[in-house]
């Protein structure tokens, strides 16, 4: 299994877990919610969806909804299939979210952990976060041993672009240590896990993760039926 599928049946996962979804309201989902899957296709994600249905973690069923009801004699088209976790897919979900390996520190990896950080335990969230704060600080290690050794060399521009880049780096550093301050003194974030926090620019800018609330980019309506 690639990394990236692996982000995204993560992600399906734990989404699923929060209600059953049509195909189409999960990719909705997964490109509102969590940034990092905004320019995935349904070549992608359907199948992801039968991947995990043949595992057993998750199962398919009709739609029951009025508007599900009338589509197929309406438009000559079977109803819309709506995936549900089973309880083998929640079990597989929760030992997911207890991992805290080196991935989990990853720039995609650790912006789909934080989306669900308010289903995760404190001392996982604990592990994510300072793994990935010691991440980040190795890599601004790295690139201010770099900008000192290429300084003279560089362009107005180039140099200013990798000032950019430490900054975008830095403001995540500070970030996290603000993250990790809250989590040892017992407090949570207020919030929804998934919708994001006050911090969202930081995300966006340094992980390419969370969007900034309200952001509907891609509202294309493809066939949302099983295929």
């Amino acid at each position: 299994m690639s990394r990236r599928s692996g982000i995204l049946e993560f992600a399906v996962l734990g989404l699923l877990r929060e209600s059953p979804m049509h195909g189409y309201e999960l990719r909705k989902r997964l490109n509102t919610s969590l940034g990092v899957f905004r320019a995935f296709s349904y070549g992608t994600l359907y199948p992801c969806l039968k991947t995990l249905v043949a595992n057993g973690w998750l199962i398919e069923e009709p739609g029951n909804t009025h508007d599900d009801a009338l589509a197929a004699p309406l438009a000559g088209r079977r109803a819309k299939i709506v995936y549900r976790l089973t309880a083998e897919g929640k079990e597989h979900f929760e030992e997911l979210l207890s991992q805290t390996g080196p991935d989990a520190y990853e720039d995609e990896h650790f912006a789909a952990r934080f989306a669900f950080f308010g289903q995760t335990s404190r001392d996982v969230r604990m592990r994510v976060l300072e793994g990935r704060r010691s991440r980040l600080e190795e890599r601004l290690e790295k690139m201010r041993a770099s900008l000192a050794r290429t300084r003279e060399r560089l362009d107005d521009y180039t140099l200013e672009l990798q000032r950019h880049g430490m900054e975008s780096v830095e403001r995540e550093v500070r970030w996290l240590n603000e993250l990790i301050e809250s989590e040892r003194a017992g407090r949570d974030l207020k919030g929804s896990a998934s919708g994001g926090s006050a911090q969202q620019d930081t995300i966006n800018g340094s992980t390419g993760g969370l969007p900034r609330p309200g952001d509907t980019s891609r509202t294309d309506t493809p066939d949302d039926t099983a295929t």
